[in-house]
């Protein structure tokens, strides 16, 4: 007799490896779209945060956003932009941002550190950093 599998073992096998991976893709497909929407908004929070630590030193914002944060501006979670700094006028205390909260975009403003700076964003119509408005006796 000869050893072996059946037609019928092998198509089982066949079966149970496709159930197996229609499970697996979408879940991989997830892990990708959070993988991506994490990447953007520690973009977001670096780029704040490069606009505010170059704001502290030289006391206004360039006129070029390269030249102040290495961060790729648009911050995009695939084709969607998220967040995109425009350049202030020379001695301006206010960079002007454009936010989208459609698709993934919406799942990154909706991270706890991120809504508030979105909070901030939206109450002052742009970035603000230092003290314009600050009186010193």
């Amino acid at each position: 007799m000869k050893k072996g599998f059946t037609m019928i073992e092998l198509i089982f096998v066949i079966v149970i490896l496709g159930i197996l991976a229609a499970v697996a893709i979408p879940r991989l497909a997830a892990t990708r779209d959070d993988a991506e929407v994490s990447k953007a908004a520690s973009n977001i929070q670096t780029m704040v945060t490069d606009l505010g630590a170059y704001y502290t030193s030289q006391g206004n914002f360039s006129s070029t956003i390269s030249s102040m944060t290495n961060v790729a501006n648009p911050v995009k979670v695939k084709s969607l932009n998220c967040f995109e700094a425009k350049a202030a006028t020379t001695g301006n205390d206010t960079i002007s941002v454009a936010t989208n909260i459609t698709g993934l975009c919406g799942q990154v403003w909706s991270m706890p550190g991120l809504s508030q700076i979105k909070t901030r964003i939206d109450a002052d119509h742009g970035l603000k950093f230092g003290g314009k408005n600050v009186n010193y006796n």
